[in-house]
């Protein structure tokens, strides 16, 4: 089964400022695009930050008579590179989507620049993209577990295992040939993107589980 990478649901069409970039023109782009983060490159397309609604936000709410260094020039910033936050957690096209998920949870970023391996802006993977995996449709879901799990993957004849999908939830009926196969046919189903949760109700006919693979002699030589 092909993985799911970050150019299967990266947005290609990016906007980006560049360091110079007036205050006023970055928000015009956010507002004017309707998004909350805007990259920020340099001459030649290399990200080298990011400017979001929070950064903004640090710009409008006055710093304070204790405020620190830092602080005090976000209240001031006049450009993008006032107010960007560098560096940026950034990931590349071909990772897969697992990866950007768990690099989005540990770093607290809603979204990832995808560049290559110049570090050269490709496009933007947000929170939303990978969210929108959950709206594929249940016939849709159905049709690629039966194909990419138990057609391709697993060569189980089409009639020995029903799959059923209600909201995402896909329940699995029927007789596999192996005992070994059925939670590999569950973990299968599980990675298909979309699928919310599995009900896996399968039985097999031969339980191989005590089963072992015989071990060459010492000469390389496989018992008889």
């Amino acid at each position: 089964m092909r993985r799911l990478l970050v150019r299967d649901l990266m947005t290609t069409a990016v906007r980006s400022v560049r360091r110079t970039t007036p205050v006023k023109d970055v928000v015009g782009i956010l507002v004017g695009a309707g998004i909350s983060a805007v990259p920020v490159v340099d001459d030649e397309r290399t990200v080298v930050g990011v400017v979001s609604e929070a950064d903004l936000m640090d710009k409008e709410v006055p710093a304070g008579r204790w405020a620190g260094r830092y602080r005090r020039a976000r209240s001031s910033a006049r450009t993008a590179e006032d107010l960007m936050a560098a560096p940026v957690s950034t990931i590349g096209p071909e990772e897969s989507i697992v990866e950007a998920a768990r690099r989005m949870s540990r770093r607290h970023v809603k979204r990832l620049p995808v560049v290559d391996r110049y570090g050269k802006l490709e496009g933007v993977l947000s929170r939303s993209d990978i969210v929108r995996i959950f709206a594929r449709g249940d016939e849709e879901l159905r049709e690629e577990i039966a194909v990419e799990v138990f057609e391709r993957a697993l060569c189980v004849p089409e009639g020995d295992v029903s799959i059923e999908v209600t909201d995402g939830v896909v329940t699995l009926t029927g007789r596999l040939k192996r005992r070994s196969a059925v939670p590999i046919a569950e973990t299968l189903t599980r990675q298909v993107p979309g699928v919310v949760d599995v009900v896996c109700r399968l039985s097999f006919d031969f339980d191989d589980s005590h089963v072992r693979a015989q071990e060459p002699t010492n000469r390389g030589v496989w018992p008889r």
